[in-house]
Order: C-alpha cells, then structure tokens, then sequence
C-alpha cells in the first residue's frame, strides 16, 4: 500500500533522494529511475503487511520537468490470507500519477491518486475485495510535510468503507553525513465500522543512511493504538503493535 510516504522506508528514504531529483529534473525533460528493496516488515500507515514477516520490493518512477510524475510499485504481502482469510491475494501492485510544484520559497504542493491492486484476490468472498484507490493531497512547508488521502473505493476489503481518510503529518532533519531522521504522526478512519474500532492514530521514527551510488538504509521505530479487536485474528498478533523495521534500497 503505497502512499506519497509509502512504506517506512520510503518515508525515510524520500528526503535522501529530493536533491538529486531536482537537480537532474532541472537538467533534461524527464527523468526515469527504478528501485529495488527489502525490510524486515512492510508497514503502511505502521499496519504490517506481510505479518511482520520480510517483504521483497520493487518499483519504477517516471518524472517530468513540468512537475507531473507516474509510477509503479509491487511487493509481497500476507495480510490477505492470514487475517482477512482468504484463499488467495499475495501481491500488491501499486500505480500512482500526480504533479507536484514550488508555490513559494521552501514551500510546495502535491496531489494525485493511487490505486492499490491485490491480482486474484478473493477478500470479497469474506468480506470485500481488498482493490482500494485513494486521491490525495500534499503541502510541504520548510521541514514539514502535512498530507490528506481519502478513499474513492472499499478501503482495503472493509465493507461500506468508501471515504476512509488518513491524515499526516512528517518532517524531514538532515542530520549530515547521509544520515537523516523523520518522525511522523498519523491518523486513520474507517467509516462505517462499529464504535469506530478500526480508527487508529500511528507514529514512527525512522533513521535513513545514504550510501551513495542509489544504497540507503533505513531503520525505523514504529507503533499504534490500533484495536485488537480489529487487527487482530486468531493466533496472529496485532498488526500495528510496536516494532522496529529495518530497509535496505538501490535506486539506479
């Protein structure tokens, strides 16, 4: 589930990266880049995706020097079977357009939509199918980053969960050397569902290592006050419950 923070360590990662961006969007027309990368637990919004098991990542970005980018994504996930209890749903394949533009000095603006696809899924044979598409919104002041995402669909195979809102909030320290450190705050609803009990307020804090050559590494403190009743099935613990995650990715 990739969002403009994407997983932890996109979030951590994303600040690493900005520089080298605009400086090579200023040089040509468009720019193309692709990544690979691996943690120890796939987090969206600080919910494991893969059953705080590791998950293998890839992705593609396209950029243009007007501010309009697309992009793809995809990683293993466990959600879909393990607490959803469905037969069949191991992938997600994310695409994602937006534009993003300097309004100001250190300030910016971004917007786009992003779909999250599950090919084969069958959570609508016990609840609903887990394909979920978002639009959001971004505004970048300095350091901080304030965004709001809302669901145009199902959100994530909760039924009657159209509109589903998260909202978040992100900074950026460079702390030199290639190090940077990003804590984040965030707060998911999902409407519809009974005493609001899959809503949730999320935080983290993730340190991210610049190698250079495309290799970051990142490691990532991340917690919930998610509801047992909700993330939690079975044998399988609470997928928001306290952790560390630990990423490694190359860019080229």
């Amino acid at each position: 589930m990739r969002s403009i923070s994407f997983t932890l360590l996109g979030l951590a990662l994303a600040s690493l990266s900005v520089g080298a961006v605009a400086q090579t969007t200023s040089q040509s027309e468009s720019t193309m880049s692709f990544n690979v990368g691996l943690t120890s637990d796939y987090r969206y919004r600080a919910i494991s995706q893969s059953s705080f098991k590791p998950a293998l990542q890839a992705g593609v970005d396209y950029a243009h020097k007007s501010g309009l980018y697309v992009g793809a994504w995809v990683s293993n996930v466990s959600w879909i079977k393990d607490y959803v209890g469905a037969t069949d749903g191991s992938t997600e394949i994310d695409f994602y357009g937006g534009y993003k533009a300097e309004i100001a000095k250190d300030v910016s603006m971004e917007f786009g939509a992003i779909t999250y696809q599950y090919p084969g899924n069958t959570a609508d044979k016990v609840l609903a199918n887990a394909n979920t598409t978002e639009v959001y919104a971004a505004l970048t002041v300095g350091l901080v980053t304030a965004k709001y995402s809302q669901s145009t669909s199902n959100f994530m195979a909760n039924p009657n969960s159209n509109g589903s809102r998260y909202l978040e909030l992100a900074a950026t320290l460079n702390l030199g050397n290639g190090y940077s450190l990003t804590p984040h705050i965030g707060r998911q609803t999902i409407p519809n569902q009974a005493d609001n009990v899959g809503d949730y307020t999320d935080y983290a804090l993730a340190l991210a290592k610049d190698f250079g050559n495309g290799l970051t590494a990142s490691l990532a403190f991340v917690g919930t006050n998610a509801n047992d009743a909700f993330y939690r099935v079975g044998t399988f613990d609470n997928l928001g419950k306290s952790g560390a995650v630990v990423g490694l990715k190359y860019t080229f």
